[in-house]
């Protein structure tokens, strides 16, 4: 019954009062990096599932740059013409925002946009706090705690500015020291935030994974925390929410061509 009434509930909302047909809203594609990790496809899934069911009708499909299917040529080629806004599921700025994702929709027929990263946003603090809470944080940190935020790494020197951003907000949150750091590419490392910060005083210090799924830089990072790790970011109701919200800011967004990328920093964005 919940399927039949979410499917007449689609129909209906491509209907105006008038009885004229709406025009079709873009398609949502979800672009994923891909991992081999299996749990990272089946987290991914579940997290497609929790934005269907926030908007009921949309049409929301996955597309991974590598590793797994289905690939985002393959997701785009199967959309024909038509438009699409291309979510991004990884939390800054980089080469696969800037050249791999555009250059992927720009093969294919699809009148695709790319939004803007995940990161830095408050969803995405909120999800941290909330994984952190469930890992054994406090509401109240004793003294000598602190964190360390740990991050893929990139080349892109962009990609390390929102992940410092990302870093400010939650110290900010939490009310105690924030580190970011990365399992990869980019200085410091984990370790090294790590060491740095107990050379200062803290000997409580947490991983706090920024990662979207779990797979081998999460699992590696969590392994290195002297204290306590959060979970991935994963599935979390504010994710789902800010896929939705990153899609509303293009299917809003005026006088923006295809293979647009949206470069505002949205950490400040609603």
């Amino acid at each position: 019954m919940n399927r039949i009434s979410s499917q007449l509930a689609s129909q209906l909302s491509l209907v105006s009062l008038d009885g004229r047909r709406r025009p079709e809203p873009p398609a949502l594609v979800v672009v994923a990096h891909g991992s081999r990790d299996p749990r990272a496809l089946s987290t991914v899934r579940t997290l497609l599932d929790k934005v269907r069911a926030l908007r009921p009708g949309l049409s929301v499909q996955l597309g991974h740059i590598e590793l797994n299917e289905p690939l985002l040529p393959d997701t785009l080629a199967a959309l024909g013409d038509r438009e699409a806004i291309l979510v991004p599921l990884l939390l800054s700025r980089g080469y696969h925002v800037k050249r791999d994702i555009p250059e992927m929709a720009a093969a294919t027929r699809v009148r695709a946009r790319v939004a803007a990263p995940l990161g830095p946003h408050p969803l995405l603090v909120e999800t941290l706090y909330s994984r952190l809470v469930e890992a054994g944080w406090e509401d109240t940190p004793r003294a000598g705690s602190a964190v360390v935020l740990a991050a893929a790494g990139s080349r892109d020197p962009e990609s390390k500015v929102d992940t410092a951003r990302t870093a400010s907000l939650l110290s900010t949150r939490l009310g105690v020291p924030v580190v970011p750091a990365f399992a990869t590419t980019a200085a410091p490392r984990v370790p090294d935030a790590i060491a740095a910060l107990k050379a200062r005083g803290f000997d409580r210090v947490a991983i706090a994974s920024y990662f979207t799924a779990p797979g081998r830089f999460a699992t590696e990072c969590a392994q290195a925390a002297p204290w306590i790790a959060s979970a991935p970011l994963g599935t979390h109701p504010a994710m789902a929410r800010l896929l939705l919200h990153r899609y509303d800011q293009m299917t809003h967004a005026r006088g923006a061509g295809n293979g647009a990328i949206s470069h505002e920093l949205p950490a400040l964005a609603g």
